[in-house]
């Protein structure tokens, strides 16, 4: 899944945090919702904008961003 297809990050949009597809709907949003325990299903029935791709956009995202974490070591 290539996330850049549909995450964009807008200064003035929701405070600059990543969004899907020039929505108002964040990744941060739709990954918590995911953590809760809502399905795929869920999530698209209460966002009727959102599309499948666009949640596994977010898990691309979220992963990427975990393997660019560095980690100190003491």
């Amino acid at each position: 899944m290539n996330y850049q297809d549909r995450i964009v990050i807008e200064p003035g949009k929701r405070g600059g945090r990543p969004c899907i597809r020039g929505l108002r709907v964040t990744v941060y949003d739709v990954l918590s919702y995911l953590a809760a325990g809502m399905t795929i299903d869920e999530v698209l029935a209460d966002f009727p904008a959102l599309e499948r791709d666009d949640i596994l956009a977010c898990l691309s995202f979220a992963a990427e961003r975990e393997r660019q974490t560095l980690v100190a070591r003491a």
